[in-house]
This record gives structure tokens, sequence and C-alpha cells, in this order.
């Protein structure tokens, strides 16, 4: 059930697969690697695809296209599919699209595994890339090859929460049939649609703020249905597949992901607030916060400024892992968009394998620190990075 005319948080609540002859009101979990047809006939029309019908749970299941219905409707796009992981559905949107001989390009704020997949995986299939400064529309020309046929990028960007002009941006890629892939994990469907603002493909790893509670892994691909297909029929030979149960999870915690990023929002809006003025921080990045580079470009593309907040600390490497070890409600751990608020240093974690040049292009440097502000109420987060301040101050 599918109402266009609804609003957001009634269509992460009421979209659902038809209910059964049971009658459940919560949509049941289909724990099944495969499906049986009534004759022959129409097991030969499925799958052939002239007819409608689940065959196999590698690339069709009930509750991974309850979720997948679900996320493009929040997206605002024609169609999506569901991967097993937020770094298989952005390796599906490079390795559908690209053949041997062709060129990418890529901003360099990026995830720590997606450079990898850049520099060490693409080549071995003679994909070649370049990083372009999207800050620079006047070099943007200067990049670009006769076989360039992708341009991928994360707005906010994981962990600088660099904001980029999706509009402008895609006005560029569409002038040169280039794709555009749009990361939108940290923002969410609730807080920008890059859809809306011309981008060709969505992807999220929905481990983090679309679970939000740290349970499962997923991920998704939301674009027109014919990007779509050639992404399911690219899965389903390659079998990137996300498990029904944790497609269940997924799908019930859209649900609540509008209650959630309100509160995610708040709580680092005033988390960020309180860090301004901080003496022993430097280069405070929050896109709802005036100071921030991108700040007018942040309020125009996004509803909220998204619960990441990213700072250096004074004092080097040494200062930094103090800092994290002084710590007690923030969790050090490799994940993000929990419930529990987290922290993390992407130097020696998830970009660690980025070269130092490639870090300090971007900002990250041993001093950086990432949060992910969660639901806790805010003045005992506050508290605590109070009294890690103070340990380390008096260290």
């Amino acid at each position: 059930m599918n109402d266009p005319s609804w609003k957001f948080e009634t269509s992460a609540i009421r979209i659902q697969i038809p209910t059964t002859r049971e009658g459940e009101h919560s949509t049941p979990l289909y724990l099944t690697s495969s499906f049986i047809f009534e004759d022959a006939e129409e097991m030969g029309e499925v799958f052939a695809g002239n007819r409608d019908g689940n065959i196999y749970a590698r690339f069709t299941n009930p509750n991974v296209d309850e979720f997948a219905t679900k996320m493009a409707a929040l997206e605002g796009t024609e169609a999506a599919f569901a991967t097993g992981s937020g770094m298989s559905a952005v390796y599906v949107s490079f390795m559908t699209f690209l053949v041997a001989g062709d060129h990418m390009l890529s901003t360099r704020e990026i995830f720590g595994s997606t450079a990898s997949i850049l520099n060490n995986f693409l080549p071995k299939s003679g994909i070649t890339y370049d990083y372009i400064d999207l800050t620079k529309p006047e070099m943007w020309d200067l990049v670009l090859k006769p076989n360039t046929k992708l341009l991928y990028l994360e707005t906010p960007s994981n962990p600088g929460l660099a904001i980029f002009d999706i509009k402008r941006i895609s006005s560029f890629c569409k002038s040169y049939g280039i794709l555009l892939v749009v990361d939108n994990c940290f923002a969410t469907p609730y807080l920008q649609r890059p859809a809306d603002f011309g981008a060709d493909l969505v992807v999220h790893s929905a481990t983090k703020y679309i679970d939000g509670q740290g349970r499962v892994l997923g991920g998704v691909i939301c674009g027109n249905r014919d990007h779509v297909e050639k992404v399911k029929n690219f899965c389903r030979s390659v079998g990137p597949s996300l498990s029904p149960f944790n497609a269940w999870i997924l799908s019930k915690s859209l649900e609540t992901l509008a209650v959630r990023m309100d509160r995610h929002c708040d709580n680092a809006h005033k988390i960020a607030t309180y860090l301004a003025d901080h003496r022993q921080i430097k280069n405070l990045r929050y896109p709802y916060l005036p100071s921030h580079p991108q700040h007018e470009l942040a309020i125009t593309q996004m509803r909220q400024g998204g619960g990441m907040v990213s700072f250096e600390i004074e004092g080097g490497l040494s200062a930094g892992r103090a800092f994290l070890d002084g710590l007690t409600l923030f969790s050090r751990t490799a994940n993000l968009g929990d419930t529990r608020s987290i922290v993390s240093h992407p130097a020696s974690t998830t970009h660690a394998r980025m070269t130092v040049e490639d870090k300090l292009a971007v900002g990250i440097t041993d001093e950086f620190i990432r949060l992910s502000i969660g639901l806790e109420h805010v003045d005992d987060l506050i508290a605590d990075l109070d009294q890690a301040f103070f340990r380390l101050k008096n260290k």
C-alpha cells in the first residue's frame, strides 16, 4: 500500500506489502531461500520476467521488496534495490554502470573503504578515476575525459562534513552525459533528497541512521526504473543480497526515522553550539552553524544539520587518544547513526588505509575527532564532554 499524497512520516509507517489471509498488522518475516509455483507455466513466466513473483531469496523476497519500496518512496525515486551492506551498494553502483576503459570522478571527501575501492579494485577491472574539487566549478571541465561516465560524492561527507551543491553538479553531469551518484548516508531522506536536486542514483549504508540502533547491516540504491533494473540484473548474478531478517528490521526502523533524526539533529546542534567557543578545539564542523564553510548551501539543501559533529583537538595524536579514553558515555566503536553517541578517531580507524597526503587533503589530521550524536539527554552528553576536556587539560 502506497499513496503518493502521503507525508514522509506516513509513508515510512504505512507502506507495507499486502497482508496474508492471517490478517497480520505487522509484516511477517519470510525466512525462506526459495518460493514455489502453482504450475510449470507460472514458473516459466516468472523466470522469464513476464509475470511478477518471487523466485529465490538471492534476488527477490517480500521483506526486502517492502524495504526497497519504502526507501524509493522516501527518497522520491521510482525504484530501489537493497543490498547486504552499504559498501556493497557503493560498489554495485560503480560496477553496474562502468566497464573496462571507462573513467569516473570522485571527491576526495569520501569514506575510507570507498577510497580503497577506487585505489585497489576498480583498476583490476580496467576502470580509472580522478579526484575532482567540487568547490571549484571553474576547474570541473579540466578533469573530464572523453570516457568519463560517472561522478560519485558524499554530502555531507564522511568524516569532514563537507557540503556539495547537488543541483549545480547535476546540471554539469547532465550536460556531459555523466551519471551522478550521491551517497546520502549522513543526511538520510528525511533531511535531504538528492534526486530532487537531479542525482541519478542515491546510495545508503542502511546500517547507519536507517537502522539507527546498531543491529544489522544493509545498503540500498535508489533511482529511476531503468537504472534500478540494471542494478537488479547485476545483483541477480553476483549476489550481494540483503537478508530478509535484516530487511524486516530496516523497514520497521524507518517507521521511527523522522522522530529519531529530529532528536539527533537537535542534540547535535546544541553540542556544536557548546563546542563553538571551546578553547581546547579548533576547526569545528557542523553544517547548520554559520561558521561552516558551506553553511548557506546546507540550509538550502538540508532540512536540518544532521547528527554528526567533527573538530580537531589541540595537542596532537596523544591528546586525541586521551580525549577518547576520557569519555564515558560516548562509545568507541566503528559505527555511526546509533541511538548511542559514538566517538571515533578517523585517521587511525575508518580512514587509516588512506595515504597521509590524501588524509591531509581533506582535513583528516591526527587531531581530528568525529562525533555521532545519539539520543541520550543532551545535558548528559555535554557533561561527559566537559569532564573529558577537564581531564585532558589537567593530564
